[in-house]
């Protein structure tokens, strides 16, 4: 299982995935689930990946051969005008790989080759955008009613951003929040684990504006973690005393 979060902002993006990759408690890996590539100036395209392994690491090959397209090939990842029209080709993309994966393995209808994406990036001109791709190869686009998309394990982090999102809030907020959802879904689901990779995208920037891997060493993840099962606790026993006397 995974955890991956994509959320716009006023600013711009930001993106959080966990790493644990598992078959089994006792085959555990880490694999990254989040893939950018960059044109300086132009363009900032990212992707997070949730489901079967195999299925995911074959698109993702697949879009960096596309990115490696030489400049006389349309169908490069960095060619496309717009950001819907590159959530249609990885669409297509997915649910091919999904169908081929499938009659390869003999398996029909929905299996366990499934999976999702999370796209998200920004063209010269053009506003910040965020995907949420399925495996049908179908997608919806992020909006100020769902400004958020989660994939993988998600109930366990999301009353957290539901509760804590602000469109108009600071990156740094954001990537508070976030690291808080995914807090409350490591204590409960041992198949989502550390590290954590996290990218921000400002508006306009076209690279990230911030960038790093969360590992468990991580003093601030550390203090974030624990300074929120204090306040939890706190607000608990804030909370009115329930009485077996109450009229």
């Amino acid at each position: 299982m995974t955890y991956c979060v994509g959320m716009v902002v006023d600013k711009g993006l930001v993106m959080m995935s966990d790493t644990r990759t598992n078959s089994g408690v006792d085959n555990i890996s880490v694999f990254s689930k989040m893939f950018t590539w960059r044109v300086p100036g132009e363009r900032i395209i990212s992707v997070m990946t949730a489901g079967n392994l195999a299925t995911t690491q074959a698109v993702i090959s697949q879009l960096e051969e596309r990115a490696k397209a030489p400049e006389d090939r349309s169908n490069s990842l960095l060619k496309s005008p717009t950001m819907f029209q590159i959530a249609s080709e990885i669409g297509k993309l997915l649910r091919e790989t999904i169908r081929e994966t499938q009659e390869n393995n003999g398996v029909r209808g929905k299996g366990r080759f499934t999976a999702s994406i999370i796209l998200a990036g920004q063209i010269d001109g053009m506003e910040p955008r965020l995907f949420m791709i399925y495996p049908e190869g179908n997608f919806i686009e992020a909006s100020y009613d769902t400004p958020f998309f989660q994939i993988g394990e998600t109930k366990y982090g999301r009353p957290i951003i539901l509760r804590g999102y602000d469109r108009g809030m600071s990156f740094e907020d954001a990537v508070k929040l976030l690291m808080v959802s995914f807090d409350s879904t490591l204590k409960a689901n041992l198949s989502v684990g550390l590290p954590l990779d996290l990218m921000v995208i400002g508006r306009d920037a076209f690279e990230p504006t911030h960038e790093r891997r969360i590992s468990q060493s991580d003093a601030y993840f550390q203090s974030i973690s624990s300074s929120w099962g204090d306040a939890l606790k706190s607000a608990f026993h804030s909370l009115p005393d329930y009485s077996f006397e109450q009229d």
